[in-house]
């Protein structure tokens, strides 16, 4: 069974998905541990409700960044977790938690990556004027959203859409697509090929996107 961590700074709604996904057995996994830098985070009501370790890392009680990843890291080994998992985590993660799990740490991002990276995607890609939108898992390196990418849900950009319901209408599609890819990762049909990752014994045609159906009345 894969043993993860997850590191969140807010609510946390992925890391309940990916709960959900592991206690209704669709997701063979352990959260063993829940890490945040932010003492308030619902996450952590989260983490008591499902009886999971959590601790507060106070990142201004370190010299440097790089000292508080370090720190995290040490934390995340001592439970000897296999993946971690980013779950609105408001920080750029450095080399020291890198390092440490190289290819070995995820996070969700709500656009279609490469575009619109960084803070608030939806209003980007919003204000862009786009009509497909989405959400993206994918490695995490030492850049912003810059990671090879695993798996996309795409999701339409309605005329009237605000940032808020295009939030809600991508989140429904990140709980899903989270979950599928610790899944794949669990099940070792994850591949690092360059920017590529490959999912092994996946049907070839559009592997790795996700499409909800669009209401004609929309259209």
């Amino acid at each position: 069974m894969l043993k993860t961590g997850v590191l969140a700074s807010g609510r946390g709604s992925n890391f309940q998905a990916i709960i959900d996904a592991i206690e209704n057995k669709n997701l063979k996994a352990s959260i063993e541990i829940l890490i945040t830098d932010n003492p308030s985070a619902f996450a952590i009501e989260r983490a008591k409700r499902h009886n999971i370790k959590y601790i507060f890392i106070n990142p201004k009680e370190f010299a440097t960044k790089d000292e508080f990843f370090k720190k995290i890291a040490d934390e995340l080994k001592t439970c000897g977790v296999e993946l971690v998992m980013l779950a609105g985590f408001m920080r750029i993660v450095r080399k020291p938690l890198i390092d440490a799990f190289p290819n070995k740490i995820m996070n969700i991002h709500p656009a279609l990556l490469p575009a619109f990276p960084g803070l608030h995607g939806q209003k980007q890609a919003i204000d862009y004027g786009v009509k497909i939108s989405g959400c993206t898992v994918h490695f995490v390196d030492e850049g912003m959203d810059t990671g090879p990418v695993i798996i996309q849900a795409a999701v339409p950009v309605l005329p009237d859409d605000t940032e808020d319901t295009l939030s809600e209408r991508i989140l429904s599609f990140e709980h899903r697509i989270y979950p599928e890819a610790v899944r794949l990762f669990s099940e070792g049909r994850l591949e690092i090929k360059g920017r590529k990752v490959v999912i092994k014994d996946h049907p070839p045609v559009s592997s790795n996107i996700v499409n909800p159906p669009i209401d004609e009345t929309d259209a």
